[in-house]
């Protein structure tokens, strides 16, 4: 009946399971009544739909409308693939030091290194709790593009430490072993289709050993500043190459996690 954006067919088809009643109970939502179920601002509400990760149509009026089912479906399916489970983390970050770039970094930064982990650290996202928002995100961004990894990675000096992940058993690496910290140098995302054959990455211990990483794709996150905190990335084990749609549904998921980054710091 409607001509749904690839992220759509790709959610429908992951929810496929989630029936309505046979009397037609499933209520019809405005965007305000689905941030308000999500725990998210209006306007994230209003990209989440727009961008098609929640399936929705539009009124003769022009506003666009979702069903119930859709939401407990999104909502659901993060618990799931998340395992109703997180690894402990110790609170926001006290160590000032973890924000102090190095003399010598052996990782690439970019001119406003020392701005970037200034706000970063005032922010004091590093070590917070998980929160549903990005953990969200990050189940999408791995079923819309069926990759086995996804995080919300955020960079201090001296480490990689994940938001939300899915498909990791860690919490945080090195920040010399981040393909993140090449991510961030610029705006564009990072897309490594086989890391085997990049001399970026091609020595790393994420790639010769667990988890064993041959294609990555990094879309910078962002504070209301501009100041790139670090990546919602997905990883896979085999090479791959994204195609259109694909990459413009990681760059809206992206933008998303970029603007609950800016309504927190």
């Amino acid at each position: 009946m409607y001509d749904f954006s690839f992220i759509q067919r790709k959610i429908l088809w992951v929810m496929s399971q989630i029936q309505t009643t046979e009397n037609g109970d499933d209520p019809i939502l405005t965007t305000r009544a689905v941030a308000a179920q999500l725990g998210v601002s209006v306007s994230t509400a209003q990209q989440w739909i727009e961008s098609g990760a929640i399936p929705s149509w539009k009124t003769p009026g022009g506003h666009r409308r979702v069903r119930q089912s859709a939401v407990i479906a999104l909502m659901e399916g993060a618990k799931h693939h998340q395992g109703m489970k997180h690894d402990v983390v110790c609170g926001a970050c006290e160590d000032k030091d973890e924000f102090l770039l190095p003399d010598h970094p052996t990782y690439p930064v970019a001119p406003d290194e020392n701005r970037r982990l200034n706000a970063l650290a005032a922010s004091r996202l590093i070590d917070s709790p998980p929160e549903q928002a990005f953990d969200r995100l990050t189940w999408l961004a791995s079923r819309i593009i069926n990759a086995p990894m996804a995080m919300v990675s955020l960079l201090t000096a001296r480490r990689q430490w994940f938001k939300s992940k899915i498909g990791l058993d860690i919490i945080e690496t090195l920040r010399e072993l981040a393909f993140c910290s090449h991510a961030i140098v610029s705006a564009a995302p990072l897309i490594v289709s086989d890391a085997t054959e990049d001399e970026r990455f091609s020595q790393n211990p994420l790639v010769t050993g667990h988890p064993f990483i041959r294609f990555y794709a990094g879309f910078p996150v962002t504070d209301k500043n501009g100041y790139r905190y670090g990546t919602l990335c997905v990883l896979d084990r085999q090479p791959r190459v994204l195609n259109d749609e694909q990459h413009r549904a990681l760059a809206e998921l992206a933008a998303i996690a970029s603007e609950e980054i800016s309504r927190r710091a």
